[in-house]
Formats: structure tokens, sequence, C-alpha cells
């Protein structure tokens, strides 16, 4: 087992987008629209979490390689009145990509959303029929010499 070897690489501007989706009660869609989420408002937090997992990447997946980010852009919104979407794009002047980085962005938004949404999720019998966290993804890849 070993990292996959870059050094013949180029340093190169790599990019990379990735998007997901979180389906919610649309009562907990209405609480997060009135800033009723007793933890706080968790679309900026889970903006937070997102760009600070993109900078973890390397710890949390094993053989990733460690990157220095130059950028990374998490945007966490109100989707329809079911759904909420997170989109993370993740730059780096490097010799491997940054899809990695993106999706963990956008997966660790997400759960942060969950987290802080969850108590309103529950259904008579304690249950989350309704809430599933899918659709992550790359959108984009981009790299530029």
């Amino acid at each position: 087992m070993a990292m996959v070897d870059v050094s013949a690489k180029a340093e190169i501007l790599r990019e990379a987008t990735a998007t997901g989706n979180i389906k919610l009660k649309p009562q907990t869609i209405e609480l997060i629209q009135m800033e009723k989420i007793a933890k706080g408002d968790p679309l900026y937090t889970a903006k937070i979490a997102g760009v600070l997992a993109a900078k973890k990447t390397s710890e949390l997946i094993p053989l990733c390689h460690p990157l220095p980010l130059t950028n990374v852009e998490v945007d966490v919104k109100i989707a329809d009145k079911g759904t909420v979407s997170a989109t993370a794009t993740v730059k780096t002047r490097a010799q491997t990509g940054v899809e990695m980085e993106a999706l963990t962005a956008v997966s660790m938004a997400l759960l942060t959303v969950w987290d802080m949404t969850k108590q309103y999720e529950k259904d008579a019998a304690g249950q989350y029929p309704s809430t599933t966290i899918s659709d992550i993804h790359v959108v984009r890849k981009l790299k530029q010499a």
C-alpha cells in the first residue's frame, strides 16, 4: 500500500467543483428560513464546516495527498421546499487534483445541516423517514498549466 507517486507531475492550477443535496421535511426548511433552528443558522455553519473539511481532507482519507489549497468556496442554500443543496469549489496549484477536497467539503456541509436540523426531522415513532443525503458528485474538474 502506498500513496500514488506524483513527483514526476508538474505543479499546475487545479480546480474541482462538487455538489450534493439533503432532503428535509418542508417544515424543517421553513424553520431554517425563519431562523428558528435552536442550534443556530445551519446554512452558514455548514459553509464553515465545508471549508474546514476541505482543509483536513488528507487527514480524513487514507493515502490522500495533503495539498496547499489556495481557495475553497462553499455555498449552501435552500434549493426547494424540501431540499438543501451544497456546492464546493476548491483550487490549488499542485501535482494532483482537488476532487476529494471538494467532495469532502460538500459531504461535511450536508452532515452539518443534518446535525443541526435532525431534532426537527423525527416522525411520531422517533424515526427519520424523509431525511436523505444524496447525489454527492464532482460536476467540474479543471487542469490548467
